[in-house]
């Protein structure tokens, strides 16, 4: 009996070659060169290293977070919780104290 009576397709008398018509590979366009970076640009504050100061607290790293107070800063400082939200507004003169999980401070740095 016939196959395709069954609404099976008939069998081909020549096999099927899989590469005979393969799909072509996208290939990416080449990438230019990256531009030169930007200068000059307006508005924006530059991080300069250390400008607030934050290595002279570097002896508080591992320390718990309620040590902070006691460590005497002079300049205007922010702690910042595991997961916490933290503001974006970057202020170089400012000491910024990020602690981990069990609030134990695991850097100090300025913004």
């Amino acid at each position: 009996m016939d196959p395709s009576a069954y609404g099976a397709p008939a069998a081909s008398a020549v096999p099927m070659d899989p590469w005979a018509n393969p799909v072509p590979t996208p290939v990416a366009a080449p990438v230019a060169d990256a531009p030169p970076p930007a200068t000059g640009i307006a508005g924006l504050t530059e991080r300069q290293p250390d400008l607030c100061g934050a290595k002279a607290y570097a002896s508080a790293v591992g320390q718990p977070g309620s040590s902070i107070p006691g460590l005497g800063v002079t300049k205007t400082y922010r702690v910042v919780e595991y997961r916490g939200i933290e503001p974006q507004q970057y202020d170089p003169n400012r000491i910024v104290f990020r602690l981990d999980a069990s609030g134990t401070i695991t850097t100090i740095d300025c913004g």
